[in-house]
């Protein structure tokens, strides 16, 4: 396996994580991403839950586990019909049992009544053509900031120009989810290195794999699978292999993989320059907040290793 730390010169240390053979649905590529477990973090959904919208940009919070600290994802939303869908902008730490009030929330979804509450939930993480926008407005209040963004992407996308996320989100929902059936998840996996088309997308690390397994279907088919939605390039007539019995299609087609794997290395981003800022602390996490010119996102370390990453492109 690769080490990503030879590709990718982050400001943080990614010494022990590795890459493993891509694997590539239409326009999205990924690549697993394996390395050093973190256990003891709660996982995204089978421990952090909607408490309930106290106000339009005022999301509730609860890390239902008796024990744990909760890392709280990177751009987490909550969908749930009839009422008004809410993202958050920031990542955040919570305490074993800890309920917490972000008061900096966007509503992704204008014109729509209704306050979220503690039932049939589910969540998503906002699409990487938002992500930027998002983390910039981090700690400001205004329910209705991220409306305007959204209208764009909808139109760019031949939608309704309306600050309704769920035009994406919930109506082709179909359409996204077949990522989550064409790429693999794969048994230790704890991460992934996304590309869209030739273009480097993010980079997504978990603590462990338990955390990645619950947040594998919003990345894929959400945060990444909008944009390779949207870029799916017509089906070429590929070229057939030209081997004739078992041994030398094997062959060819280990070769075609290796030359892929290849060609993603010229794809990585060449300044990783970022500004750092820390966010918040608990114990002796650390929530970082990570700006440059070509990627933004924020890094969970713990005892100033990375315990978890959420890395995007800026568009």
């Amino acid at each position: 396996m690769t080490r990503l730390d030879t590709l990718l010169r982050a400001p943080v240390d990614l010494a022990g994580y590795r890459l493993g053979v891509p694997q590539v649905a239409g326009a999205l590529t990924m690549v697993p991403v394996h390395g050093p477990e973190r256990p003891g973090i709660v996982p995204p959904r089978s421990g952090l839950k909607l408490n309930r919208v106290v106000g339009y940009g005022s999301v509730e919070l609860h890390n239902g586990a008796a024990s744990g600290v909760a890392i709280v994802p990177l751009h987490i939303g909550y969908i749930q019909e009839g009422a008004q869908n809410h993202a958050l902008c920031s990542a955040a730490l919570m305490g074993a049992g800890e309920t917490r009030l972000f008061e900096d929330a966007c509503c992704v979804q204008a014109a729509q009544g209704g306050y979220l509450q503690g039932r049939d939930q589910w969540f998503f993480v906002l699409p990487v053509e938002l992500r930027a926008k998002a983390l910039a407005l981090r700690g400001q209040p205004g329910y209705s900031k991220l409306w305007q963004d959204i209208s764009a992407v909808n139109s760019r996308y031949g939608l309704p120009a309306r600050g309704h996320l769920e035009q994406i989100l919930t109506r082709k929902r179909a359409v996204l989810t077949q990522f989550r059936s064409r790429l693999e998840l794969l048994p230790g996996q704890l991460g992934a290195v996304f590309f869209i088309g030739d273009k480097f997308a993010g980079l997504e690390i978990a603590p462990d794999p338990r955390y990645f397994a619950e947040m594998w279907m919003p990345l894929v088919c959400f945060a990444y699978g909008v944009a390779a939605w949207q870029a799916e390039p017509p089906r070429p007539d590929a070229d057939p292999f030209q081997a004739t019995d078992l041994a030398t299609l094997r062959a060819e087609l280990n070769r075609s993989r290796d030359q892929h794997a290849e060609s993603l290395r010229d794809r990585m981003p060449t300044d990783t320059e970022m500004y750092s800022v820390e966010q918040e602390r608990y114990l002796n996490l650390r929530l970082h907040t990570l700006t440059g010119t070509q990627l933004a996102g924020q890094v969970v370390t713990k005892n100033d290793r990375p315990i978890y990453a959420s890395l995007f492109a800026i568009h």
